[in-house]
C-alpha cells in the first residue's frame, strides 16, 4: 500500500504575486520556500508545516475568484471550496483573526464544529481558506466518525480502502522508468 506523507503542495492561481506572498508569507508567517518564473509566468512555494507546501502560479490577466461563502451549494461547474490549515493551539485562531482584521480582511466568528474550532477568512485572491484547531480527544485520522443520516452505499463498507474495485496494476519495468525534465529544474542549477 502506498504511504502518502501530506500534501507536498497545493497549487493555485494569482494574477497578483506580491499582495499573494505579502499575505501568506508576512501576515500567516508562512516561509517562502522556493520560486521560478520567466516572463508572464511565476511558481512560488510556501511552507505549511514541515511536510506540507502552498504554491502559487502567476499568470497574466488571472483575475481574484467571486467571493463565495465556505461549504455554500453552487450549481456551476465547480471542483474546490476551501482549505483549512491546522493550528497548534487554540489561541493561534484568536491571534490569526486579529492579525486578519489588523490588516483588512474579513475574519468570521469562531466556530465550534464539535470535532474542531475554525474561523473563516479569504486571501487576496478570494480563495477560502479556513484555520482550525482539533478539539482534545477528537482526532479523526485515528477514530473516524461517519454519522450520515443518508449514507451512499460504499460508506457502508467502512473507513479503510477495500481492494478489488479497480483492475490490478501492471508493473512498469525499470527501463520504461522515465523521468522528463520540467520547470524548476534551475532552482538547483539544472537547465
Amino acid at each position: 500500500m502506498i504511504r502518502f506523507t501530506g500534501i507536498n503542495h497545493l497549487a493555485m492561481a494569482t494574477g497578483d504575486m506580491e499582495a499573494t506572498i505579502r499575505f501568506w508569507r508576512d501576515l500567516l508567517g508562512m516561509r517562502l520556500v522556493a520560486g521560478i518564473g520567466h516572463p508572464g509566468y511565476r511558481h512560488y512555494f510556501l511552507e505549511i508545516s514541515e511536510t506540507d507546501m502552498i504554491a502559487f502560479f502567476e499568470w497574466p490577466n488571472v483575475k481574484p475568484l467571486e467571493p463565495k461563502d465556505h461549504g455554500v451549494p453552487v450549481e456551476v461547474p465547480f471542483a474546490f471550496d476551501h482549505i483549512s490549515f491546522g493550528v497548534a493551539e487554540r489561541a493561534d485562531l484568536w491571534e490569526l483573526k486579529a492579525k486578519l482584521e489588523a490588516a483588512g480582511f474579513w475574519a468570521s466568528e469562531i466556530i465550534d464544529h464539535g470535532f474542531i474550532l475554525s474561523l473563516y477568512s479569504f486571501d487576496p485572491n478570494n480563495i477560502a481558506i479556513e484555520f482550525s484547531w482539533n478539539q482534545p480527544g477528537m482526532d479523526l485520522r485515528k477514530q473516524p466518525r461517519l454519522v450520515d443520516k443518508n449514507p451512499p452505499q460504499v460508506r457502508l463498507e467502512g473507513s479503510e480502502p477495500q481492494p478489488g474495485h479497480w483492475p490490478a496494476p501492471v508493473p512498469i519495468a525499470r527501463e520504461d522508468m522515465k523521468i522528463y525534465p520540467g520547470e524548476g529544474r534551475e532552482i538547483l542549477g539544472r537547465s
